[in-house]
This record gives structure tokens, sequence and C-alpha cells, in this order.
């Protein structure tokens, strides 16, 4: 697959892909949300967190992507993957993007590096939301996205299910508990198309519900799985956030409400 990680032009519409908590928790200086997917791209619980969802000490688990070809390449234990990573494409406010470009320059941090990718937005997306060359076919859009590279020190590659369940039970960072993370990944991907489900992610949250209950910690998981769907939001009079009757969203109030760097902060 051949990657341009070079930024756009000034001229450029620039958009951003999310695939983990950016799904619900948008990025600064928006006005368009899209659901849709990639492809060449598998999703998984494979790098540490240090800084959000755990602490160097005892770092959680957050989502990367990997490339498919490597991922074939090595043994998981989810052995199949979907082949669109669903999540969702936003668009910057046009008269921000050059503030938003310095802002990412400084994001590379905890392991993600900056690539685009096509994305093509889902089926019944208004075409009046896409790009120009992009609105007689719906796509694709060319996205930024974070991800989280087989090279960096962060990656931590295949892990045993249950083991990896046990460990992101059990981690927290300064963004919270590493479970709050999973359970809103997978509710925001459940709500984005019948199809758009993630097998890794269900299987991981079900495996740590199990834990939770065993530990006597039901009534608080399903606190924790209500905070993660339904942060903290506050609105923004200066930016006009585009709705449509398909896909509802709120917007973050605040740089400090958002995490990892997949998600631009």
């Amino acid at each position: 697959m051949s990657i341009n990680n070079s930024l756009p032009d000034e001229n450029d519409e620039f958009w951003l892909f999310g695939y983990g908590s950016l799904i619900w928790k948008p990025p600064p200086h928006f006005d368009r949300r899209i659901p849709g997917w990639v492809t060449g791209y598998v999703r998984r619980f494979w790098q540490a967190s240090e800084d959000h969802r755990g602490t160097p000490e005892a770092p959680g688990r957050v989502v990367t992507l990997i490339d498919r070809s490597f991922w074939e390449q090595l043994t998981d234990h989810h052995d199949t993957a979907p082949d669109k990573v669903w999540g969702v494409a936003y668009r910057i406010i046009p008269d921000r993007v050059a503030e938003v470009k310095e802002y990412l320059d400084i994001r590379e941090i905890n392991g993600y590096t900056i690539h685009y990718t096509p994305f093509h937005p889902a089926a019944d997306v208004d075409p009046s939301l896409l790009p120009h060359d992009s609105r007689g076919e719906k796509g694709p859009v060319k996205t930024l996205v974070y991800i989280g590279t087989p090279d960096n020190e962060q990656f931590v590659g295949p892990q045993d299910p249950q083991e990896l369940a046990e460990h992101i039970y059990r981690s927290e960072g300064p963004s919270g508990l590493n479970r709050d993370y999973l359970w809103g990944l997978e509710k925001a991907l459940d709500s984005l198309s019948p199809e758009s489900g993630d097998e890794h992610v269900t299987d991981l949250s079900n495996r740590v519900r199990t834990i939770a209950a065993r530990e006597g910690g039901g009534i608080q998981a399903d606190k924790q799985i209500l905070r993660a769907q339904f942060p903290v939001v506050s609105p923004d009079p200066e930016e006009s956030l585009h709705h449509d009757h398909h896909h509802h969203f709120k917007k973050v109030g605040s740089v400090e409400e958002q995490e990892e760097t997949e998600k631009t902060s």
C-alpha cells in the first residue's frame, strides 16, 4: 500500500479518520462528521498507552491499525478480521486548517505517526457533505490517520485474548479506566452501521464484562459504560456543526477531554 505522509496543500479539504476514541470524542474545529470505512488494515488492541489509559510503570492498551498484509504473517488468536475497518471522518473547518496542522505537528507521541488512507463514506451519507470531487460516487476521501506502526516501541503485538482482557480490566491512566475505552469503542462502533461491529473488540468487551462480574463490579461496570459512551460535553457557539438526519453527534467541549493521539489529541 502506497502511503503519502505529507500534509495536504492549503487549498485541499482536510479530513481526519478516527477508528478508536475519536469516533465518540470529536477533534477540535470540525464541521462535518461522516461514518464509513477504510480497507487494507486490521484494528487491534496492540498499542501500549502510557499517557492516557495507563502509566509508564503499568501501560494500558488502546487500538491501532495493522497493515493487513503484515497481520496475515502473524499468529493472532483472533484469526479473522473484517475487510472494512469502520470509523468516522471529520472535516476540519477550512479557516482552522493551518492551526490544526500546527497542532498535529506535536502530536506524534506515545508511538503514533501520521499516515494517509482512502476513506469510503457509508452508503446513506448525504452527498452534499462530501468533497466536490467525491460527490458523484461518494468517495473515497483522502483522510489523515494516526497509526502505531509495528516498529514503534509501544507496539506490543499479538496477545492471548484472556490475558489481554485481564490487563485491560486492571489498567487505568490519567484519562480513566482502560475498560471504559474498550466498552466505549464497542458501543460507538455498533452505532455506526449494522455491519460496523468488530469481533476483536466485541470478544474483548465480553471477556472484560465477565471479569467485572467475577470481581463483583457489575453495577460499577454499567456506570463505567455509561460514562464512556456519554462523555460530558458543552456547546461551542463559535463553531457551527452540521447535523444531518442520519447521524447526530455532539462535540467535545475542550481539548483536555480528548485522548489517544490516534484521534488527533
